[in-house]
């Protein structure tokens, strides 16, 4: 097998080696590694506060997503020094702080990007700073049904003070984020979204379910309260997708889930239109962080 072809370039000052810019890794749309690579660095102005202080697991696809694909913890064998990295439990993950990180992640076909909820200070874990609220159609339900379910999520979060934000997960549902100040640890956090899931539950028998039981699920919502467990993650907001096409997993405004929730189109958004969407309107999860 030939060597793969290599183009240097040079990014956020270092020098990088990009290899086969030309593979296809999204065939259904002949999406190149290359396009993958000029998505992650035309995002990551707002990409990279979801990314920062964070353990990143990724999600690799050597040969495009027609193929196999593993999950990545640890900081790959032969990563650069400057590449920064923490040990949690034994595992050394990669943190990205920059578009140099973060390209050399990607240009290893890392095509999903995901962290905890919580954050590292000093190499050492810090109680999370969000909650979130993972909606997963079962079969015979979508989008809409997910909407709808948002929708209680955010009142019910707002009587407790928390402001909710809602994502198109990029996949098949949602994952609605509440930024916490940091005084709880994972247990309470995931206790206190496995009780909204079963207080909503117990409302709305015939859209939600919070168990994990598969045959429960079909025509329903399954409230995941599990991604805020210590050690599980979510896909990160703005991280590519490995579908057959690539969508991404993308902050929305609550006017799109009212529409959703009422009926309207409500649909997984492509890469080209998350970035014509942050172009116009920044990042939708900026006051997750205090920003505007």
């Amino acid at each position: 097998m030939p060597d793969p072809e290599v183009t240097r370039v040079e990014v956020a000052g270092r020098k990088l080696k990009l290899t086969s810019l030309d593979k296809l890794l999204y065939p259904a749309t002949e999406t190149t590694k290359g396009e993958v690579l000029n998505y992650y660095a035309r995002v990551a102005e707002v990409l990279l506060p979801h990314l920062a202080d964070r353990a990143v697991t990724r999600v690799r696809w050597p040969h495009g997503v027609e193929g196999p694909s593993f999950f990545e913890k640890n900081l790959p064998s032969g990563a650069p020094s400057w590449l920064e990295s923490v040990v949690v439990d034994g595992v050394r993950f990669p943190l990205v702080s920059d578009l140099a990180d973060l390209t050399y992640l990607v240009n290893l076909n890392s095509i999903e990007l995901h962290v905890h909820q919580w954050t590292v200070v000093d190499d050492e874990p810090q109680p999370p700073n969000r909650m979130v609220v993972d909606l997963d159609p079962g079969q015979g339900a979508g989008l809409h049904e997910c909407a709808r379910v948002a929708l209680m999520v955010r009142d019910r979060l707002s009587g407790l003070g928390l402001d909710t934000f809602p994502v198109t997960s990029g996949s098949k549902g949602m994952q609605l984020y509440a930024g916490l100040p940091g005084d709880l640890d994972s247990e309470t956090v995931k206790d206190m979204a496995m009780q909204l899931a079963q207080e909503l539950t117990k409302r709305h028998p015939d859209l939600v379910v919070w168990k994990m039981t598969k045959s429960l699920r079909p025509g329903k919502v399954f409230i995941d309260w599990s991604q805020n467990t210590f050690h599980k993650t979510t896909v990160c907001p703005y991280s590519l997708r490995g579908k057959e096409i690539p969508t991404v997993a993308a902050p929305r405004t609550w006017d799109e889930v009212e529409a959703g929730a009422a009926g309207a189109k409500f649909e997984q958004l492509g890469f080209e239109e998350v970035l014509e969407r942050v172009e116009r309107d920044g990042d939708l999860l900026a006051p997750l962080f205090g920003g505007e």
